[in-house]
């Protein structure tokens, strides 16, 4: 039998996106003949994910996951919203979500992690799904706390199944209270940050950059009043207070009373919120529009009427 070196693997693995322990078995089935490989990959499925890699995947599932002291969330995506409603995929998801608890929240360590149940990679497991279901998918993000003494409390809203939906909450409360109550609290704020998306947990936590934008946008607002210096500069202070209300969770008003802070209602429980993450479902991801009409018509090699 030839020699399977790791160099030819990578390179099989480059070229067809398979994993790489199918790469391995198609190179030792063909002897390492480079092209029967990929031929052997293409009869089984398995290379079917490297023609999808290029397509933006936007929909899929926020999955959240917890264990004592510990909560993970983590976002993989997929092509179309038809495969968030697939049990499969489901499962993976649920599962990936899991495997952050003690993997943590670096997306590779995830990736290169032995998936659930297998002897393979979760990577390996994600390219057969993509071989599979027959779209692109990716595991986006991950987000892992931990406390030394409280709860890192869980949010999903609107589940499709317990712990998987499209808006997705992590929140960690560090004290000495009544594990129940720390969990009831803590879904409470959950609700609150899914409704409201804060960028900061307290005012030192704003982006400097950010502030700096704003600073400046409301001074040269104040200064078309064309009033005296001291009291534009009043005026910024009052608007930048009203700024960090707008986004520092701390700061907020409480969604469920319309008038308490909602650091007032965490001091009140005598507990510490250390963090919070908010992850939906395809964030920041440039979606591609396509105008139904106009492509039915480039398939037919029709021009579509104007």
């Amino acid at each position: 039998m030839a020699e399977i070196s790791a160099a030819l693997v990578r390179d099989l693995r480059e070229r067809t996106g398979a994993g790489m322990m199918d790469c391995k078995k198609a190179l030792v089935e063909t002897s390492g003949d480079m092209e029967a490989a990929i031929d052997w990959l293409r009869k089984k499925g398995l290379s079917a994910a490297a023609k999808k890699s290029g397509r933006v995947a936007a929909e899929g599932l926020v999955g959240v996951a917890s264990g004592p002291g510990v909560a993970a969330m983590v976002e993989v995506n997929a092509e179309t919203d038809f495969v968030a409603r697939n049990e499969t995929f489901q499962n993976f998801v649920a599962e990936v979500a899991g495997l952050a608890l003690s993997v943590g929240e670096d997306i590779e360590k995830l990736k290169a992690a032995t998936f659930p149940g297998t002897t393979h990679s979760t990577q390996e497991e994600l390219t057969k799904l993509i071989a599979t279901i027959g779209e692109n998918m990716t595991i986006r993000r991950a987000k892992v706390f931990t406390v030394n003494n409280g709860t890192v409390a869980t949010y999903m809203h609107n589940a499709v199944k317990p712990g998987l939906g499209k808006i997705g909450v992590l929140v960690a409360l560090e004290g000495n209270g009544e594990a129940q109550v720390m969990e009831q609290l803590g879904r409470q704020i959950g609700m609150h940050v899914a409704a409201t998306r804060p960028e900061a947990l307290d005012v030192s936590a704003v982006d400097p950059s950010a502030l700096e934008r704003e600073k400046a946008v409301l001074m040269e607002q104040a200064a078309a009043s064309g009033k005296p210096p001291a009291v534009i500069e009043k005026m910024v202070e009052g608007r930048i207070r009203k700024y960090y209300e707008e986004v520092v969770l701390l700061e907020q008003v409480w969604v469920h009373d319309g008038e308490s802070r909602v650091k007032a209602v965490v001091q009140k429980a005598g507990l510490t919120c250390t963090g919070f993450a908010r992850f939906q479902l395809g964030d920041g991801i440039e979606k591609q529009t396509a105008d139904f009409a106009a492509e039915v018509a480039a398939q037919a090699g029709l021009t579509p009427a104007g």
